[in-house]
């Protein structure tokens, strides 16, 4: 080969490395961006999908031992988190947070003033796009028996009846319109019995204390699957039934809670508009 060509050879050679080294330079310029476990976990709803006991044998999700962790849950990105049973009724609300390893999840149920009910830390076992399990100890004093809470990814949309809205605050009754829209005194006997200050449980047990801080009436709550209407059920201190009542929702929004009562059934042209207001009132 004489010369000329090998020069030839060797530029081409020379070319070829370098065009080489600059796409290896390009290809060290990507980052790959890393995601946080707990942005991993607020990253879909999770449903509770399966439960396992200490010795891996499936535990059915109705079983008293579990059953408390089961539903959908949603933890989101500004650290607060709600738990809805798998029959949509709100179950727990307050705040969340993951260890920065990944390895415990932390949950702080709250009441509607803010107020903790209880704070518990588990073990995570599994967290990535599609599943989420964690350890759960039944038995302080034996940490060999636990249950393994198993959660899948899942589609489902968080309720948007109000539940969570009217739980998430206390309120306190502002004002009321009889059918005409005029101002009711709220001293006034049509009205008087449903004044105070009302605390709706995210567990589904409900409070009312009137303005002087003294309880009125508690038991159980819901809202109906449309958000349009809202029960309470008041129990006596052995949880007997004392009465339960249904009044059609008009406004449920943060700041607002207003409902219509109709006092005599046959007579729907005569009703009266009780008005909330979100409240900074600690439940007494």
């Amino acid at each position: 080969m004489n010369p000329l060509k090998k020069l030839c050879y060797l530029m081409t050679a020379m070319i070829l490395s370098v065009a080489f080294v600059s796409c290896s330079d390009n290809d060290d310029d990507v980052i790959i961006e890393q995601i946080t476990p707990s942005q991993m976990l607020s990253s879909t709803p999770w449903e509770t999908t399966g439960a396992k006991d200490k010795n891996g044998q499936a535990v059915d999700l109705n079983n008293p031992s579990v059953n408390g962790f089961v539903g959908f849950a949603y933890f989101k990105a500004d650290g607060n988190f709600v738990i809805y049973g798998l029959n949509d009724v709100l179950r727990s609300r307050g705040t969340w947070s993951v260890d920065p390893q990944g390895k415990t999840r932390t949950i702080t149920a709250l009441n509607p003033d803010g107020t903790s009910i209880f704070s518990r830390v588990v073990d995570i076992l599994v967290l990535n796009k599609n599943e989420f399990t964690y350890r759960i100890y039944t038995n302080p004093s034996d940490p060999s028996v636990y249950y393994d809470i198993i959660h899948t990814r899942t589609p489902h949309a968080e309720p948007a009846n109000g539940q969570l809205t009217l739980a998430s605050t206390p309120w306190e009754t502002t004002g009321a319109k009889d059918s005409s829209g005029n101002p009711v005194p709220l001293a006034d006997a049509n009205v008087a019995n449903y004044v105070g200050y009302s605390y709706f449980k995210a567990n589904g047990t409900f409070t009312i204390y009137g303005l002087n801080n003294v309880l009125r009436s508690q038991g159980t709550w819901s809202v109906s699957p449309d958000g349009k209407k809202r029960t309470i059920t008041a129990l006596d201190s052995n949880g007997n039934v004392i009465f339960t009542r249904t009044v059609d929702i008009l406004t449920l929004n943060p700041s607002e809670f207003t409902y219509r009562i109709t006092p005599d059934a046959g007579n729907p042209s005569v009703y009266y508009d009780i008005i909330h207001t979100k409240v900074d009132h600690k439940e007494p």
